[in-house]
């Protein structure tokens, strides 16, 4: 088992989001959110809505997407750091999480609403340097897919958006075909 690289975690406001665009639309399977994180300023998160790899390798290239809503008290405070570890398994003994498959353009969408209406956003995943701005990738689960063998544990990634109209908070766990 695998998996000894840094999870970082960032929590920021003053959202917004863009689907990646490309001549090919085959080649489109991102929607990058741009977030104010605290003092480093801003961070990019890069969200799979679809796997290339599954779909070269002849799978099923749509995510599943579990979301668990939660209310909220407090909001957390603003930042980018490393984070000792993040697990589907901790959400999944606890609750009922029901993952559901999402075409490209539907999970599109709901990325896009959910940036639309959230006032904070908090990510867990793995660092990477996009130009001068630092971010997050690795936006779903890391255990063995149908096109990926590596298993990689307590290092997946997550969005949880908080939305302050209904104050509660909506926790989105990222899966890919064969995954667990």
């Amino acid at each position: 088992m695998s998996g000894k690289a840094a999870l970082f975690h960032a929590v920021g406001g003053n959202l917004s989001a863009r689907v990646e665009q490309h001549r090919d639309p085959a080649h489109i399977d991102h929607v990058w959110i741009r977030m104010k994180a605290g003092e480093i300023g801003s961070v990019q998160v890069s969200v799979n809505t679809s796997s290339r790899r599954n779909l070269v390798a002849g799978f099923d290239s749509r995510v599943r997407v579990g979301v668990i809503t939660a209310p909220w008290e407090d909001l957390p405070s603003r930042g980018f750091e490393p984070w000792p570890r993040f697990s589907y398994d901790d959400f999944e003994k606890s609750t009922n999480v029901f993952f559901e498959h999402y075409e490209r353009e539907a999970l599109e969408k709901l990325l896009l609403d959910s940036v639309s209406q959230a006032c904070l956003l908090e990510a867990w995943g793995m660092p990477y340097e996009h130009r001068a701005h630092p971010g997050l990738h690795q936006i779903h689960s890391r255990r063995a897919s149908c096109a990926v063998a590596e298993d990689i544990r307590d290092r997946d990634g997550a969005l949880r958006f908080y939305f302050s109209e209904r104050k509660e908070t909506d926790l989105f766990l990222f899966k890919f075909c064969g995954q667990p």
